[in-house]
């Protein structure tokens, strides 16, 4: 496990990070890759959409130009500081602060969830990915963008070290361990050299499909903790 996969560890690495994070952010996932990925996605005006790990909101902002409302779930306080400093803290954006891997949400709750950028730091990627599904309805649409791993002798020592990366044959992994069907990656690049990321489009199976739903007990968490 990498350090960053440690939840204290990463919430105080964005407590320093949120500081900048808009300004290093574009580097490796930018503006177009995130319109690539929002028609893979393909939200709807009437879409009831979750975004688990929201950040400082690029994703957010992303997707407020296809529907009116968003609710955004992220652990790190100081991220969603900056997020409130551009949508408000009672707008358009539905703040949560919460584990993605404990979501404080019933069951079929949304009809969409994207999650850029936070895959990376789940200790437990597919108990995380099977709580998506869980409040996510069936037939629903799920995407998540997490990083690919790196070719390079050092740079995977690396990357092991700091927090999860993954290739497409893991990600195939995870996704069929959490139930999710119709499942697609894309390999995204902002530009030749830079990080790669996976971008995994799948779907909650159908109800008819007798697929269980696994539910995990989870209770609201105060918006307001540090």
């Amino acid at each position: 496990m990498g350090v960053l996969e440690d939840k204290a560890r990463a919430r105080l690495f964005y407590k320093y990070l949120s500081k900048v994070y808009d300004t290093i952010n574009p580097l490796v996932w930018n503006t177009e890759m995130r319109a690539e990925a929002l028609e893979w996605f393909d939200p709807q005006p009437d879409d009831r959409i979750l975004d688990v790990g929201a950040g400082t909101g690029f994703a957010t902002e992303g997707l407020l130009e296809h529907v009116d409302e968003i609710h955004a779930l992220d652990q790190s306080v100081h991220q969603m500081e900056r997020a409130f400093a551009k949508f408000g803290r009672r707008g358009p954006v539905k703040y949560v602060r919460g584990d993605a891997e404990r979501l404080p949400f019933a069951d079929d709750a949304f009809d969409k969830t994207w999650s850029s950028g936070s895959i990376e730091y789940w200790p437990n990627p597919v108990t995380a990915l099977r709580e998506i599904r869980r409040v996510t309805k069936p037939g629903g649409t799920v995407l998540v963008v997490g990083p690919d791993y790196p070719h390079n002798d050092l740079f995977q020592r690396l990357a092991d070290a700091i927090m999860l990366f993954y290739d497409t044959e893991e990600a195939d992994e995870m996704f069929a361990a959490a139930g999710f069907v119709d499942v697609e990656h894309h390999v995204q690049q902002a530009k030749p050299g830079s990080p790669r990321a996976i971008t995994t489009v799948a779907r909650v199976p159908p109800a008819d499909d007798g697929a269980a739903t696994t539910a995990a007990d989870s209770e609201p968490v105060d918006t307001a903790a540090d």
